[in-house]
């Protein structure tokens, strides 16, 4: 079997979550990659970002507060959209 290589530009799957923030959003974890689509349908990647804080915006209470204070302008960033 051969291994797949993956890279900064393949599609990460994402999930919908419950916020007035972020519609979806998913994490690829072998590129430390955090992908958010927020509600106004904007998309944007963060880059080096560790499983932990991936598990924590999960499980958060309030994604949008907690994206505010560990994510925003905390991780290199790319637009998508």
């Amino acid at each position: 079997m051969r291994a797949v290589k993956r890279n900064h530009t393949d599609k990460i799957a994402r999930e919908m979550v419950a916020s007035s923030v972020i519609q979806a959003m998913g994490y690829d974890a072998d590129l430390a990659l955090l992908e958010i689509e927020f509600v106004s349908g904007d998309v944007y990647r963060y880059h080096f970002v560790p499983r932990r804080i991936w598990n924590e915006l999960r499980h958060a209470p309030s994604k949008g507060a907690y994206f505010a204070n560990a994510i925003r302008e905390k991780f290199p960033t790319t637009r998508l959209t």
